[in-house]
Formats: structure tokens, sequence, C-alpha cells
């Protein structure tokens, strides 16, 4: 199993591309299934979730091939509904196929999602929203099943913001009979992102960028021919390791935008930051100061961001207080960071993070994709070596990570 080897303490330098949103790139390539045809998707980044995704739609019948970061998806000869347990479990954005196939085949049999370690994160809204919509579902042996689905326009109101649901009732909307409401949707630049591809394809969408959607569903779709958004939490990460290491990083192809509330934070603790169209410059200071963060939907603070800032904070000059109001219980990063000298106590959904000077190389665990990218953030800065297990959930989210740091000056490898 591989690990990553950081020997830290060497202040960052240079200009890093940021690659396509993996959060992006997987609702859009469920979206395939909506329309027979061949579809064309740029910027989509070399990760481990969409290389399992593709393998769920080549299960399905489609036809998916990659040159470089370009995706061409030919779902013309789609001829199943059932997405396998043994895919689905590894990965819970394969719950994206749902709507798709109800919407263009009338029927589904798709696993009940896996994917990280912590936090409950229900598919309830999924199901009620598409129930709402006329589809009569069963879970049978942990398979959600379909049968003679007829999707009808509905309104439906989400009881708290769901990016995922949002995506879902989206991709069943556009070729529903009639039209959908939807109430307190998302309003991620994930989302919004699909919403504008869905549009370019025919769809009818109002409301785009708001909390409320309206659509109205459409007889057939065009194939998709798009260029993935770039990926805010890599970009914020990359800050965040400029912040850590005192050093001094432009973040290329970025949306400054996406992840503001990042960067109000690093500002907050002592980083000075340079936005330009496409392009954000970070310049860490020589240690930052305590700042507290409270995780919201976009456009608040990301919880997708929430173990990397704990790591920031874990050198800060002061105490700081995260606390994660989306997910409760995600703080896996906590112990390990722990065992590289951070003091964290934590509350239920709050850490109080007291900072020191400097923190220490150790033997550590990666536990999901973002405390992953917290302790290599740690092992960064850290003095000595840090060695990190179980990297393959880094793998699922960003893209060549020990390449680029490596290229920004980083004492880091990649070891079996």
């Amino acid at each position: 199993m591989d690990k990553l080897l950081i020997t830290g303490g060497r202040p960052l330098h240079g200009a890093v591309p940021i690659s396509g949103a993996k959060n992006a790139a997987l609702p859009v390539m469920a979206a395939t299934l909506l329309a027979p045809g061949v579809h064309r998707l740029r910027n989509v980044p070399r990760l481990r979730d969409t290389r399992t995704f593709a393998k769920v739609l080549e299960l399905l019948g489609a036809k998916v091939s990659f040159d470089g970061n370009l995706c061409s998806i030919d779902s013309t000869g789609v001829n199943s509904v059932e997405a396998p347990y043994e895919l689905v479990k590894t990965m819970r954005a394969s719950i994206y196929v749902l709507a798709p196939l109800l919407a263009r085949f009338g029927a589904a049999r798709v696993s009940l999602p896996g994917g990280c370690a912590w936090g409950p994160r229900p598919v309830n809204l999924h199901l009620a929203g598409l129930q709402a919509m006329g589809a009569a579902l069963d879970i049978d042996h942990g398979y959600i099943v379909g049968r003679n689905v007829k999707l009808k326009g509905a309104r439906f109101g989400f009881d708290v913001v769901s990016v995922g649901a949002t995506a879902q009732l989206m991709m069943a909307a556009v070729l529903a009979e009639g039209t959908t409401v939807l109430e307190n949707v998302a309003v991620e630049p994930d989302v919004t992102a699909l919403g504008d591809v869905l549009v370019a394809c025919g769809a009818r969408i109002e409301g785009l960028g708001t909390r409320q959607l309206t659509i109205q569903g459409v007889t057939a779709l065009r194939p998709i021919d798009t260029t993935i958004i770039p990926d805010r939490i890599e970009a914020a990460t990359f800050a965040a390791a400029a912040a850590m290491t005192g050093g001094c990083l432009k973040l290329e192809r970025v949306v400054a935008a996406h992840f503001e509330a990042a960067l109000r934070k690093l500002e907050e603790a002592g980083s000075t930051i340079e936005r330009a169209i496409d392009a954000v410059t970070v310049t860490g200071p020589a240690r930052p100061k305590a700042v507290n963060v409270v995780t919201q939907p976009f456009p608040g603070f990301a919880t997708d961001m929430q173990a990397q800032m704990i790591a920031v904070c874990a050198i800060a000059d002061g105490t700081s207080v995260i606390e994660d109001t989306v997910y409760l219980d995600r703080f896996t990063h906590v112990p390990e960071l722990a065992r590289m000298g951070a003091s964290i106590e934590l509350k239920g959904n709050v850490a109080v993070v007291k900072g020191v000077e400097r923190l220490s190389g150790a033997q550590v665990m990666a536990t999901d994709l973002r405390a992953s990218a917290s302790l290599v953030l740690a092992g960064l800065a850290a003095q000595g070596e840090t060695l990190i297990d179980r990297i393959y959930h880094l793998d699922r989210g960003y893209e060549a990570l020990e390449q680029k740091l490596g290229a920004l000056g980083a004492r880091i490898q990649r070891v079996n």
C-alpha cells in the first residue's frame, strides 16, 4: 500500500495549475446518461473517483475513454439499469446515476452508497424528492429499485441544503413531464455548473445560482460538450499550504469567487492574497494568526476545508475555534494531528485548537479525503519526517498532488 513521505520545514514557492473539480465532473458524467450520443468533457481530473465512475457507466453499457483530461462518453448503447454494490460502495457519488436512469428508462436498480468513513450522509432527500416526482421506489436487499417510473413535475423543498440531492433532482426534472420547483437548493459552484451544462444541452432551468429552481421538463436533450470548472477545494488547499509554510504560491486556472470564504479566513490569519481574473497569489505569514471558523453551505466556509484549516490553526499564534455545522463528526484527522504535536480539544462538532510553535513529523494514518490533505499540510510545515499511510484517499480527490507539491519545493515522495 502506498504511503507519502514528507520532510517538512520548507516554504513553498511557484505557480501551480489547479485541476478540474471532481465534485463537478461526477454529476456531469452521470448526466451523459440522460441523452444518447457521444459526450465530450474536458478538464476532467485524473482521479480514482472519475475512473471508478467511468467503470459504473461502462457496466451500464456506455463506452468511456480518456485522452489526458478529455473524457469521451458514448451513452448510445446503455442497456442496463443496475449499478452494483461492488462499485457504488467505494464512492457515494455513484448514486448520481439513479435519476438519469429513471428519467431515460423508467427503471433503475442502484446500490445504496458507501464512501468516506465519517458521518451519517443518508440518501433520504434523494429518495423523497424522486418520490414526490412520482417515482415508486423500494429498498430491496441494499438496492434502490424503481420500475415503470414516469417522472412528473412537482414542488419539493429541501429540509436541509444538500448538494447531492439538488443535483439528483435537477437531472430528474429536466426530462420529467411538466414543471418542477425545487426550494432551498444548494448553490455550490458544482451544482450551478451542472445546471449550466444541462441548459446548454436543451434543458429549461430558471434560477440557477439562487435557492429556488424552476425546471420545465423537455422531451429530449442534446449530448454534452463542456469544460469542467476548476476545483475550488484543491485551490483552497494549496492556498492553505502557502499560509502554513510561509511561502508564496500562484494558483492558476481558478475562480477566486468559488473559494472566497477560505481566502478571507487565510487573510484573517495573516496571509496576503492577490486576486486576478483566473489566478490567485497567496503569500503566507511568518506564523499564522488564530482564527475562528464555522462551516456552512456555499457561499460560506466549505466543510471540505475544515480539516485543512485545523492544520493551519494547529501552528497559529493563539487559540482558534473551528465548528462544523454541516457534518457533525468529521474530525477523524484530529487524533492524527495530535500525534504530530497539535493541541486540539474536541467538544462535539467543535474543535478548540491551541496553536503550537511547530509540529513534529510522525507516522500518521489518513482516514478520508480531506483528512488526508490536512495531514499533508501538517507534514509540509512540521520538523522532521512525516509518513502518511492509506493515501488512496488522496488519490480520490487530488490529481498528482505529490508531483505538484514537489515542483513547488516540497520534499515529498510516494513510497510503497
